[in-house]
């Protein structure tokens, strides 16, 4: 089940103003840059990079995806392992508010995300 107007809004606006810290400054954006999608019950943060066999071409590359589970209230924390996989962040599994999601990502204790 997909969110609400007001969740989808609500987590637009604070996904948003994360990526919106983290962005490189405008000329090197063209080299690397982040995003978000919000799909399902999920929400996706990745990096845009150019494509290093095709210059022109841009691709995603994921960074952390946190998944909301409605029956248990909580976020899912997830981040992609070298064998393309997600995988449970098992410092922090689970959190109960998609604001506590980023401050996870943003800290990257264990260098998961970020690298």
């Amino acid at each position: 089940m997909a969110f609400s107007e007001f969740e989808m809004k609500k987590y637009q606006k604070l996904v948003d103003a994360f990526i919106q810290e983290r962005r490189p400054p405008v000329h090197l954006r063209d080299n690397t840059d982040l995003g978000f999608r919000i799909q399902q019950q999920s929400v996706e943060i990745f990096e845009i990079r150019p494509f290093l066999r095709e210059p022109n071409k841009k691709v995603e590359v994921p960074v952390a995806k946190a998944t909301y589970l409605k029956s248990r209230q909580l976020w899912k924390i997830y981040w992609q392992r070298a064998d393309m996989k997600w995988h449970g962040y098992e410092p922090k599994p689970e959190v109960k508010k998609l604001e506590t999601f980023l401050r996870v990502v943003d800290e990257d204790e264990y260098g998961c995300f970020w690298g």
